[in-house]
């Protein structure tokens, strides 16, 4: 049966700030304390979906969370409108991190499952204050956009403990000959539980990988462990150093702890499916900090259905590092399966360590999968002129820490969600607030 790779993104919600939360994120910690600009943030993702639709791919909405998280800071014993003063559990109550929906969940497709479901487990993001408020609401955003039980399995979260620390899709790759047949999935781990002394911190462990891959039923996993000086430029999730899709996987010299023992088990897994094509970026042309600070592998791999070349989608900072660009133009240059390279700006997502494929959540649907999803939730000419006119009349244009606590922002972003829900086709008891 075929299939289509389909990206469900997170739009960017009304209180995205630089509260500098995600330590080990470079970008998030130099840009601590800087003015966001919510509405553009949020126009730059519609863009970016807007493109990949227009390459001929399903395209979905996630819609992004209640901010403040009221019943977080009431269990703190602060009101909603304590106003931010340096305290981090404050401004994790108000972050906007959900936006980034490679975090949102693990999703193993139906040929690859135990039982022929399509199978998704929402993070626990434990590692990060303000990222372990989201997995509650993203499984209910996740169970409204694939609400059939017979095709789509939407679990709980692994246990919250940092032993089963799990951080989603950006961890995670697949790679098969095409969408509807069997495939192979990496799971990708930084540590084992109680095991690490890093400067920054592993963010997924190896239990966390073994247990997903058993929930799902998965039954070609590959465990590779993310290169320890990886994690200490910077490349806080493997999605950082690493992309692939069909039979191509994309990294930099330095992603794994071992790459001739990850391919080596990528080609015995894949044995008799498909030859794996591995594209490696040795650091002679791309040191460890361009790479982080370009976010050349936390492009989108793309591959148009009326296409037989990929296209990598780059966010700017590519072509604004020449190193970057180099390598980005030199892949797309020959007879390799990189066909183009284009390029889109987020530098509002960026700016927070998130680039394209921080904003996307993988799906791979056979058709009647995609028949079964939420059709308010597929971005369309029609949804993307809705969404638009939303962002630009209810999103402000300047954003900074010490506007979180302010009352009207509050009273702002509850009229904004809910006007939302009535466009995705949520209902009216979507958010807590509009069940209290």
């Amino acid at each position: 049966m075929t299939a289509i790779e389909a990206n469900a993104d997170g739009l960017i919600g009304p209180t995205h700030n630089y509260a500098g939360l995600a330590f080990g994120n470079l970008a998030s910690e130099r840009n601590f304390g800087s003015v966001s600009n919510p509405r553009a943030a949020a126009l730059e993702g519609l863009a970016k979906m807007r493109r990949v639709a227009g390459l001929g791919l399903p395209q979905f909405v996630l819609p992004p969370h209640e901010r403040p998280d009221v019943a977080f800071l009431e269990r703190l014993g602060w009101p909603p409108t304590q106003p931010y003063a340096g305290e981090a559990h404050v401004a994790a109550a108000w972050s906007a991190s959900a936006m980034w929906a490679a975090n949102a969940a693990t999703v193993t497709p139906s040929p690859d499952s135990g039982d022929g479901r399509v199978h998704l487990t929402p993070a626990n993001l434990l590692t990060q204050l303000h990222r372990s408020l989201e997995s509650g609401q993203t499984r209910r955003a996740l169970q409204a956009l694939l609400p059939d039980p017979v095709r789509f399995a939407v679990g709980e979260p692994l246990p919250a403990h940092p032993a089963f620390a799990d951080e989603g899709a950006a961890n995670h790759v697949r790679l098969c000959a095409e969408g509807g047949g069997p495939g192979v999935e990496i799971f990708v781990w930084g540590r084992t539980a109680g095991d690490w002394d890093g400067r920054f911190p592993a963010r997924q462990t190896l239990e966390a990988s073994t247990a997903l891959a058993r929930r799902h039923g998965s039954r070609r996993p590959v465990f590779a462990r993310q290169a320890r000086r990886a994690i200490e430029a910077g490349a806080f999730h493997n999605d950082v150093v690493c992309v692939g899709t069909g039979p191509c996987l994309l990294h930099h010299e330095a992603a794994f702890e071992d790459t001739a023992a990850v391919h080596d088990a990528i080609r015995r897994a894949a044995d008799g499916l498909f030859d794996p094509v591995f594209l490696v970026v040795p650091e002679s042309e791309l040191s460890l900090a361009d790479a982080v600070a370009s976010y050349l592998f936390n492009s989108q791999l793309l591959q148009p259905p009326d296409e037989d070349r990929l296209v990598l989608l780059c966010p700017a900072e590519v072509a604004e590092t020449p190193a970057a660009h180099a390598v980005a133009e030199a892949l797309a240059a020959g007879n390799g399966p990189i066909g183009r390279v284009e390029f889109v700006d987020v530098r509002q997502s960026m700016r927070n360590g998130g680039g394209p494929a921080c904003l996307r959540l993988r799906l791979a649907l056979t058709p009647d999968e995609l028949a079964a999803t939420n059709p308010a939730q597929r971005l369309t000419p029609e949804l993307d002129r809705a969404l638009t006119a939303w962002v630009e009349a209810r999103y402000r244009d300047r954003l900074s820490p010490a506007d979180l606590g302010d009352p009207a922002l509050i009273e702002e972003g509850r009229a904004a969600l809910d006007a939302l829900t009535r466009l995705l086709g949520l209902g009216g008891d979507f958010y807590p607030f509009q069940r209290t």
